[in-house]
């Protein structure tokens, strides 16, 4: 029988053995091409508190370059947050990512990062309130929005610097887009009558320029520092007042001798107060055994010390070093050494704001070396730097152990620098003042609109900060006080990010400590 127009049945099952395998052969094919097409990430942190992440960023900013640094992102999802690196890389690129920030981490104490498949992270978002080319505008705008808006939006107003050389004027809420929505609405409507509109961008986490303190340390906000400082009375005794001319000649008069004044009666028992407190953390395991601690706090309206432990117990000085490199190269432009110009000017803000080791270890290059900026220290300013030691520069990786110094050293040289003592003391205090993640006041409930004067700094042994913080009074004045806070470990933690994060809480609230007792003997807001 033949099959007329049909194939025969051997030919039908080659052709559909043939058509089995290019379908198999297709399909191995597409698996591989959906392989390749798999995009990956590296997380450094994933956390439910927003503001230990934002810590992480600040810590890990300190030790990458800026090409790292741009995309480096803080992202969501659901309650959770996580800081990622978000380089969209393949398997192969991403494992060689990994490797890299691996070593560099490791050297410098962080914890090891791993990579993931992208996961349905969501971008953060902020509300916008302009951008331009020009800076002065904004900050005119900023005090206008600063002055209108709800306390809760003053300590994240910032205008910040684009890649592309803009500035964009913005409350980092870091929400979704939906709740940020809603708050750009709401304050369209309170701006309404302004004629200022919001819209809603992306946290890029652009470079910050300006922010609360600076707009204080301005003075343009009707609260100029200098002019309305409380001159330190008692409460109930004696009206407070605000200080004259020659209650700060005097004062500058006073701060020129070597020692620091210490304080008694109430203030004894509240320095008791805090070694029972850090007693009560070392028990609890808070705070190891092999952890020392050194604390001060200085009244600068009374020029007097109020906490004084371990003061002069010589501790790493990691980036808390930096005001002090800064100081040994303004003594240098002062000396007609050398200009303070444009470029000098973006390494010094990179050095003391976003804590930049490359720019740090270029200006001390600039003032001659460790060993150079140590001699000017000692020499032309001795009685500031009692036990201060600069011997080298910020190593690869960003840790640095051999530079030290004590509590009473960083006091000694706030005091300083509110009394107006040191060549370019105006510019010291805007660099200090520039916005940024701190220990002694972000994260705790001390009043908005605090100034905030402050250097921070972190290795895989040490956690500190040191600043003046500057707090409103009810009469409409301001109180000035230093806080300094060190907590030092023998051995490098086993979860560096855990560490960090727990100690500086213990500076956070130590912080917070202080500043109820000074609202109590000051009348503090």
């Amino acid at each position: 029988m033949k099959l007329s127009g049909l194939l025969s049945l051997k030919s039908l099952l080659s052709l559909t053995l043939s058509f089995a395998i290019l379908a198999l052969a297709f399909f191995s094919t597409e698996l591989h091409a959906a392989k390749n097409k798999e995009k990956y990430d590296i997380i450094y942190l994933l956390s439910k508190d927003l503001e230990r992440v934002l810590d992480y960023q600040e810590e890990l900013e300190a030790v990458f370059d800026k090409r790292v640094k741009r995309k480096l992102k803080v992202m969501g999802r659901g309650d959770e947050y996580a800081l990622i690196y978000d380089g969209n890389d393949s398997a192969r690129t991403v494992s060689k990512t990994l490797i890299q920030h691996a070593d560099l981490l490791n050297k410098a104490g962080f914890d090891e990062p791993y990579a993931t498949k992208e996961q349905d992270f969501h971008v953060l978002f902020n509300v916008s309130y302009g951008m331009g080319k020009n800076l002065d505008p904004l900050k005119k705008k900023y005090g206008v929005l600063y002055n209108s808006l709800g306390e809760e939006v003053k300590q994240d107003l910032f205008i910040e610097k684009t890649d592309y050389g803009n500035y964009i004027l913005v409350y980092r809420h870091r929400g979704s887009r939906k709740a940020t929505t809603l708050i750009a609405r709401k304050h369209a409507k309170i701006l309404k009558s302004k004629r200022i509109s919001t819209s809603v961008s992306k946290e890029s986490n652009n470079t910050i320029v300006y922010g609360e303190s600076s707009l204080i340390n301005d003075g343009t906000n009707g609260n100029s520092v200098d002019t309305q400082v409380i001159a330190g009375k008692s409460p109930g005794k004696t009206k407070n007042k605000v200080a004259s001319a020659a209650k700060i000649k005097k004062s500058k008069k006073v701060n020129n001798k070597s020692s620091l004044k210490k304080s008694s009666g109430n203030y004894t028992k509240f320095e008791q107060s805090i070694e029972e407190y850090i007693e009560k953390l070392r028990r609890k395991g808070k705070i190891a055994k092999d952890e020392s601690t050194g604390w001060m706090v200085y009244d600068l309206a009374k020029d007097k010390s109020i906490v004084d432990i371990n003061a002069n117990k010589e501790f790493q000085a990691a980036s808390m070093i930096k005001p002090f490199i800064a100081l040994a190269f303004f003594h240098q432009v002062k000396q007609g050494k050398f200009k303070y110009g444009p470029k000098s000017r973006r390494k010094m803000e990179a050095m003391i704001q976003r804590s930049n080791n490359a720019a740090t270890n270029w200006v001390m290059r600039q003032a001659g070396g460790p060993a150079k900026c140590d001699a000017i220290l000692r020499k032309h300013y001795a009685r500031i730097f009692k036990n201060t030691e600069i011997r080298e520069y910020i190593p690869a990786g960003g840790r640095t152990y051999l530079n030290s110094a004590p509590p009473s050293d960083y006091v000694r040289f706030l005091r300083a620098l509110w009394n107006k003592e040191l060549p370019r003391n105006r510019e010291i205090r805007r660099l200090m003042a520039l916005p940024g993640r701190d220990r002694i006041y972000n994260g705790t409930p001390i009043p908005k609109g605090t100034l905030v004067y402050n250097k921070t700094g972190s290795t895989a042994h040490l956690c500190g900060d040191m600043g003046i913080l500057v707090p409103k009074t009810k009469r409409g004045g301001r109180y000035p006080y230093v806080i300094v806070g060190i907590i030092e470990r023998r051995s490098r933690p086993s979860d560096y990010g855990r560490w960090m994060d727990s100690r500086s809480r213990v500076i956070r609230q130590v912080s917070t400590l202080v500043y109820k007792q000074m609202k109590r003997e000051h009348q503090l807001r």
